[in-house]
């Protein structure tokens, strides 16, 4: 953190883990993760799929939520105004919109389509959660300067702690992660790493009992 920042105050505490995580993936689908697309075959995204799914396993065997989303349209008139000319092909029901194979075996509980950057816009993620008395979000997926950010935001919003495993993130740039990592981390969420995500969910699993 630059020293401009810290001394203003930010960064100046830590939100940590509170009663009970659950754990967002968002856009792991093919579409970001299979090179056979055009918005994919980011090396730090194949990554990142690889260390969430241990913290996907992680979190069903103490039976704590998962919800997954993809990115997708039921048509190209129904994508708001993105930049980007590969997003207005994320249509519902095209291989692009499948989640990627190795995320669709760990099994998340629950699988939304979203059609904004964040996992939380017009979609139940919130409620579920909520439902299931989350108050911690552990948030992994793609990508970091984006939809990341954007799903961050809104957890912080929301009123939960939010924690971000770096390893568990990717973008196509490594200046973009880094300097969104280190943004949010100023701001918003806790960036820690797949390890401690997976050492809390431990930790909560045997104090409540869970096989």
């Amino acid at each position: 953190m630059s020293d401009i920042y810290a001394a203003r105050g930010y960064g100046s505490r830590k939100q940590g883990f509170g009663a009970k995580p659950g754990l967002v993936v968002v856009d792991f689908q093919r579409g970001f993760t299979d090179p056979a697309f055009p918005m994919a075959g980011a090396p730090m995204v194949d990554a990142a799929v690889r260390n969430t799914v241990p913290l996907i396993e992680a979190a069903k065997r103490a039976g704590l939520p998962v919800i997954a989303c993809v990115n997708g349209y039921f048509s190209a008139r129904a994508a708001p105004h993105w930049k980007a000319d590969p997003v207005y092909d994320l249509l519902a029901g095209t291989p692009s919109v499948e989640l990627d194979p190795r995320i669709a075996a760990a099994g998340p509980d629950v699988v939304l389509m979203k059609s904004a950057p964040s996992i939380f816009f017009a979609t139940p993620a919130a409620a579920i959660l909520t439902k299931e008395r989350v108050d911690t979000v552990i948030v992994t997926g793609c990508i970091t300067s984006g939809c990341v950010r954007a799903s961050v935001i809104d957890a912080f919003s929301l009123g939960f702690r939010v924690m971000v495993p770096g390893d568990c993130v990717g973008d196509h740039d490594q200046v973009a992660h880094d300097q969104n990592l280190l943004d949010v981390d100023r701001r918003y969420a806790d960036v820690i790493d797949g390890a401690a995500a997976i050492a809390a969910i431990e930790a909560w699993r045997q104090a409540n009992d869970r096989p």
